[in-house]
C-alpha cells in the first residue's frame, strides 16, 4: 500500500490562451436593438473573444494547459491528474480532460471533467490541492475552457452580450510551504434553475437579477470566510480575482468587502466577457502578464454561477 503523506499546496504556474476573433457590442447591440452604451452599463464588457468555428473547448484547453506546464517548468508526463472545468462541451460524454491529457501527453494522469459552472475552476482548484496534499498526485493540471457563444440566443436582449469563449489554466504542485488556503464553498440548490443549459440545439437562459440578488448578499460572506480559513485579513490581500460575471457585480461585492485601494481587483470582463470556469484563470494570468501581482502575493480567488454554486481560496502567487 502506498503511504500517504501529508504535504503543501502550491500554484506553480499560470497559462491562457484568448481567441484571435474579437467582436464589441455594436453588432451585439444592432441585433438586439440597444446599444454600446446600454450594455457597458449593465455589464462592464466592451469587447470579448469569440472562439472560431473550428476551435474547440479541448483545443482551447489544450492551448492554455499547455502554457501553464510551460511557465511550472512541468513535464506532462510528471502530471498525476488533468481535471478540465468546462460547461460547453458538444454533450455529456465524452468529457473533455481525457483528449486534453491526451494532446499533452500526460500519459500517467487521471483525468475528469469538473461541471460546477462558473465556480468550477475553484472548485477543480481545491480538489486539485488536495490530491497533492495526501499524495495522490505530485503534480495536477487544472484547467477552465469555455466555448459559449455557440449556446448563445443571440436574438436574447439580456444574454447576448454577456459571454465569451476561452481558456486558462493552472499547474498545481507540492510545496514545502502551503501556499493554497483551504477551499471554501456552498450552493443555493433551490435556485438551480435559474441559469440553464437545455434544448436542442442546446440555448443558454439565465435569469440574471436572481443571480445577481444571490451573489451580492452571498458573497461578501463567504469572501471573508475564504481569509479566515487561509490565516489572513482582507488588509492583506495584493489582489482579487472573482469570476468576470458582470462588472456591476464585482464592484459590489468590492464595496461590501471594504478592500484597501493596495488590492488589486481584476476587471478582465470588460474585455472578456463572461467566459464561465474560464474567467479566474484568464482574470488571473492577465494580472502577471501586466505585472500588477508578483511571486508571493496573497490572492483571493472566488467562483459563483450556475447550480447556484460558489467557491474559492486565497493562492499566493508564484
Amino acid at each position: 500500500m502506498r503511504t500517504r503523506v501529508l504535504a503543501g499546496a502550491k500554484v506553480a504556474g499560470v497559462g491562457a490562451h484568448r481567441p484571435a476573433l474579437r467582436v464589441d457590442n455594436i453588432a451585439i447591440a444592432e441585433r438586439t436593438e440597444s446599444s454600446d452604451a446600454w450594455i457597458r452599463d449593465r455589464s462592464g464588457i466592451v469587447t470579448r473573444g469569440v472562439a472560431a468555428e473550428d476551435e474547440s473547448v479541448v483545443d482551447m484547453a489544450t492551448i492554455a494547459g499547455g502554457k501553464a506546464l510551460a511557465a511550472a517548468g512541468v513535464d506532462a508526463t510528471d502530471l498525476g491528474l488533468v481535471l478540465l472545468a468546462t460547461c460547453s462541451m458538444p454533450g455529456p460524454l465524452p468529457g473533455g480532460s481525457p483528449e486534453v491529457a491526451y494532446r499533452l501527453g500526460a500519459s500517467n494522469a487521471g483525468a475528469s471533467d469538473v461541471g460546477a459552472g462558473c465556480a468550477g475552476f475553484a472548485y477543480a482548484l481545491g480538489l486539485a490541492a488536495d490530491a497533492v496534499r495526501t499524495g495522490t498526485a505530485e503534480h495536477v493540471l487544472v484547467i477552465g475552457s469555455e466555448k459559449l457563444l455557440p449556446m448563445v440566443d443571440h436574438d436574447d436582449r439580456g444574454t447576448a452580450f454577456l459571454f465569451g469563449d476561452g481558456a486558462g489554466a493552472a499547474v498545481v504542485s507540492r510545496s514545502v510551504n502551503e501556499a493554497i488556503g483551504p477551499v471554501v464553498w456552498a450552493h443555493d440548490g433551490d435556485q438551480h434553475e435559474k441559469l440553464t443549459i437545455h434544448g436542442s440545439p442546446p440555448r443558454l437562459a439565465m435569469e440574471g437579477r436572481s443571480i445577481f440578488r444571490w451573489a451580492t448578499t452571498s458573497l461578501p460572506d463567504l469572501c471573508r470566510r475564504a481569509c479566515v480559513d487561509a490565516g489572513i485579513e482582507l488588509a492583506d490581500l495584493k489582489a482579487f480575482v472573482p469570476h468576470q460575471a458582470n462588472l456591476r457585480i464585482t464592484e459590489s461585492v468590492v464595496k461590501a468587502l471594504g478592500l484597501p485601494e493596495t488590492c488589486v481587483v481584476a476587471r478582465d470582463v470588460v474585455d472578456s466577457g463572461n467566459t464561465s470556469a474560464a474567467s479566474i484563470p484568464l482574470a488571473l494570468a492577465r494580472l502577471l502578464e501586466l505585472g500588477e501581482v508578483k511571486s508571493g502575493d496573497p490572492v483571493l480567488l472566488f467562483g459563483f454561477g450556475a447550480g447556484l454554486t460558489a467557491a474559492g481560496q486565497v493562492i499566493y502567487i508564484p
